[in-house]
């Protein structure tokens, strides 16, 4: 299905979906009177930039992950900014990262006038191959960026150790693993600087945009808190020049509370995810659809369950009108967008990322979904299967 059909057939059955891709109404019901009650009391002082439950929510967050510092700010994209400008990359540095990913992060290389160097991804974990890293470090190479796709964190000990080897920074952009981890920690402190997002579709997201930057460098945290604060740290003086990138009070108040429920619903979505495998092999789908792996020693926190199959555009076409509703990430590799033109590529460079965005469906899984929706969304696809 093309896009303009696909989005056409969305707005046609958008109010004969069975249940939503993502449910946030439900979790904010649960936890309504938590919230509101945060958000009063930060109307009732009026303290809206960098109040005390921004300094509370980074203590939190820092103390949960096991790192020593955690900076909030504006999003995830200028976590990811603010990190590569604490670590000095600028006009024609290179930076080694993913083409599988969200725009923002190679944006965030290109916007600095640093060059994304993209290398393909491991075709079952949808993340960076660190196999590949090695032959794409150059004498402008200052960082690699790996990504902790769809909230499975990537090889840390391969990726970290290429980078230790040629003196690399290493930027983990963990936008979707809030909570994951390996048997070296969680995602967020295995590198040097950690990115997150709070965007409000993520694990725990916020009532709009906010990220934060982890770091176990007080050096680097200093010179964090600096960059998102216009480059200040005494009122009025600026020692370098950064961003206006502070997490709003009203943010920090609301993720607080969403912080404390963070355990329930991460192992809410670990459950769903075995469910899903569970309702799979019982319908005997292993060989149609290729599902997310997790791999030893590694803790996925599923902020997406998303699953492979040829024939992918047929397929979501069928469930949308089972009224199942499904997303695709990522439909084109950043590679191949026409923002990255200049970089050079063409359909055929980076093989493994350019299959999977041909192949890749997102299932819906949150905290509250239901096994009866489970089973009907597992339901519909076998149906599809069998009529092949």
């Amino acid at each position: 299905m093309n896009p303009v059909a696909q989005a056409q057939a969305e707005r046609h059955t958008h109010q004969e979906l069975l249940f939503p891709f993502l449910d946030l109404c439900a979790q904010f019901e649960e936890i309504r009177a938590e919230v509101m009650s945060a958000v009063q009391k930060v109307f009732d002082t009026q303290q809206f930039i960098l109040g005390p439950d921004v300094q509370q929510l980074e203590s939190e967050v820092a103390e949960m992950l096991g790192c020593g510092y955690a900076i909030g700010c504006a999003s995830g994209s200028d976590a990811l900014l603010l990190a590569l400008m604490a670590l000095g990359i600028g006009e024609g540095d290179e930076v080694i990262t993913t083409p599988f990913t969200f725009v923002a992060t190679a944006g965030s290389i290109a916007r600095l006038g640093a060059r994304p160097v993209f290398v393909d991804i491991e075709p079952g974990t949808y993340n960076l191959n660190p196999g590949q890293i090695e032959a794409a470090i150059t004498s402008r190479t200052k960082a690699i960026m790996p990504v902790h796709l769809f909230g499975l964190v990537a090889d840390m000990e391969e990726i970290t150790a290429v980078a230790r080897s040629h003196g690399l920074a290493v930027i983990e952009d963990a936008a979707q693993a809030m909570g994951a981890g390996c048997r070296h920690g969680l995602a967020g402190t295995l590198g040097d600087i950690g990115c997150f997002s709070f965007f409000p579709s993520k694990n725990l997201g916020g009532a709009g945009d906010g990220g934060m930057v982890t770091t176990n460098d007080l050096e680097l945290a200093n010179r964090l808190k600096m960059l998102r604060a216009h480059g200040s740290d005494t009122k009025y003086h600026y020692g370098i020049l950064g961003l206006n990138s502070r997490l709003d009070t009203l943010q920090a108040a609301v993720l607080r509370v969403k912080l404390r429920h963070l355990h329930a619903w991460t192992s809410a979505r670990r459950q769903h995810a075995s469910c899903y495998h569970l309702l799979f092999a019982q319908a005997g789908l292993e060989e149609s659809v290729q599902l997310p792996v997790e791999p030893p020693h590694s803790f996925h926190v599923y902020n997406q369950f998303v699953i492979r199959a040829q024939g992918r555009d047929p397929l979501r076409e069928h469930l949308l009108r089972a009224g199942i509703p499904t997303e695709i990430y990522y439909p084109l590799p950043l590679h191949l967008q026409p923002a990255f033109a200049t970089l050079g590529f063409k359909p055929g460079d980076l093989a493994q990322s350019e299959s999977a965005s041909r192949e890749v469906l997102a299932l819906p899984i949150f905290p509250e979904l239901a096994e009866a929706q489970q089973q009907t969304v597992v339901a519909a696809i076998s149906e599809f299967f069998k009529k092949e």
